[in-house]
């Protein structure tokens, strides 16, 4: 007999007998009508099925058809199946309504990372979310399940619950108490962030309004140990990691025995980031701070995701409370922007000297916005940068335009970048014009921002820190 299985797991049901009695007639007909017959049959034959199966599907409301009783279908046949189906799999009433309750306030964005237009859901949460998030979501068994807005089957009782929760409804549950200093991820944010603030929210529920605020997150003081990269040898080697807010430092140790720290670093400039594709792990942190008027980068991770995102918190809320004390008249809200901060653009370009004349050097890019830097290295995972340029006003005579100097000696003419500064113009060369537009808009987005007293001292500092020495 053949039957057919309900793609949400339901019962196995006959297939209508119209369609069976059309497969076996064909089959019939395709044995004793004449050979030369047989090109204009097997054409109907696959007209016909098609339309069958699609009258079938749409019938049934979705599924796989299964050839034996008991048979079930490979993932990859079900996903197939899927995507065909499309929005048939809901009944006109259901899918109108659960359109209306995705077009209401707070669901028409991810309520885990904000991505806007999510087409997945959380029909045990009742929230929309985004595509990303639903792969998180399906990892959290007994507390969330997951499906399509327009690929699965919705049942009434499912529809009701998204009707009376939301996203709105839900954050303000799960939501509550969140800490100001921890950090809500963004759609372009890593995978370990999404993770384990969707963990922190609906499976450790951290931030209900009976919760009380992690222990460590207080007292400032947390300590462990991270895999950190060897500033010469390359390797990661586990290394005892101390952050201090009552010492105002974040410290680590060779071994776990040492009395004295081999490197001790400021809060007051002390920049943690998450960049998992260029350490090579998930779960990779890199702490970039000042050392000797340059810019010291230590790249660390642990195996663990919660640990990690822990530390980086744990460094928020200190970093939090000593901006606070230094800048008390600053509202709460400029403050937490300053905490932590992600380069807005990365990348290879590559790069002459003061002159102009010397040859072009491939070197790794990396710009920070908020502190108006431009920095070069050799390599992406270098300790030290090489260089750097202090990214000003239009005001204060900056200016990035995509022309180049005529007469200049390139091998191979590509596209280019000249940003102009009170003290040189620097020559850049992209990969590609893409490239090229991202860096200008990223670099204009920084010119068109007016400068603050603190921009001023750090633009005196870059230049005296790059007088001494220019490199290429």
């Amino acid at each position: 007999m053949l039957l057919f299985e309900a793609g949400n797991g339901e019962a196995a049901e006959p297939v209508p007998q119209v369609v069976v009695s059309t497969f076996q007639g064909l089959v019939v007909k395709s044995h004793i009508f004449l050979p030369a017959l047989c090109y204009c049959y097997t054409a109907l034959f696959l007209i016909i099925t098609e339309a069958a199966r699609k009258q079938l599907w749409g019938a049934a409301g979705g599924g796989r058809l299964c050839f034996e009783e008991g048979q079930r279908p490979s993932s990859d046949c079900k996903r197939a199946a899927r995507e065909e189906l499309g929005s048939q799999r809901m009944s006109g009433g259901n899918e109108k309504l659960l359109y209306e309750i995705k077009t209401l306030p707070g669901n028409q964005e991810c309520a885990d990372c904000g991505a806007p237009d999510p087409v997945w859901t959380s029909y045990q949460l009742g929230i929309f979310i985004c595509v990303e998030c639903s792969g998180i979501h399906r990892d959290l068994h007994g507390i969330s399940k997951v499906k399509s807005v327009h690929l699965d089957y919705w049942k009434d009782e499912q529809i009701q619950n998204m009707k009376e929760n939301g996203n709105l409804l839900t954050k303000a549950k799960y939501e509550a108490k969140v800490p100001p200093f921890y950090y809500r991820p963004r759609p372009e944010d890593c995978l370990v962030l999404k993770e384990q603030w969707i963990r922190a929210k609906y499976q450790r529920e951290e931030f209900t309004a009976n919760k009380d605020i992690i222990a460590w997150y207080i007292s400032g003081l947390k300590e462990g140990f991270l895999w950190k990269r060897g500033k010469d040898k390359k390797q990661f080697q586990s290394r005892k990691f101390v952050l201090s807010e009552e010492e105002g430092v974040l410290k680590y140790y060779m071994t776990s025995d040492c009395k004295n720290p081999k490197s001790v670093i400021n809060l007051r400039d002390l920049n943690a980031i998450f960049q998992p594709e260029k350490i090579g792990h998930r779960n990779g942190l890199a702490f970039i701070f000042m050392k000797d008027s340059q810019t010291r980068s230590i790249f660390v991770y642990h195996e663990n995701g919660e640990d990690i995102v822990d530390w980086f918190n744990c460094i928020r809320a200190a970093r939090l409370r000593y901006l606070k004390k230094a800048f008390p008249d600053t509202p709460e809200s400029e403050l937490i922007l300053r905490i932590t901060r992600n380069y807005v653009k990365e990348g290879y370009m590559e790069k002459t000297g003061p002159k102009h004349r010397e040859a072009f050097k491939k070197r790794w890019f990396t710009l920070d916005s908020m502190e108006r830097k431009l920095l070069y290295y050799k390599r992406p995972m270098d300790a030290y940068e090489q260089g750097g340029v202090f990214i000003g006003s239009t005001a204060h005579g900056y200016k990035v335009t995509d022309v180049l100097p005529a007469g200049l000696r390139v091998r191979k003419r590509r596209p280019g970048i000249s940003i102009e500064t009170p003290d040189r113009n620097f020559l850049l060369i992209c990969p590609n014009k893409n490239e090229q537009t991202e860096w200008i808009k990223a670099l204009n987005d920084i010119i068109s921002r007016p400068m603050t007293p603190q921009d001023y001292a750090a633009e005196a500092n870059l230049r005296q820190n790059h007088k001494r020495s220019i490199r290429c």
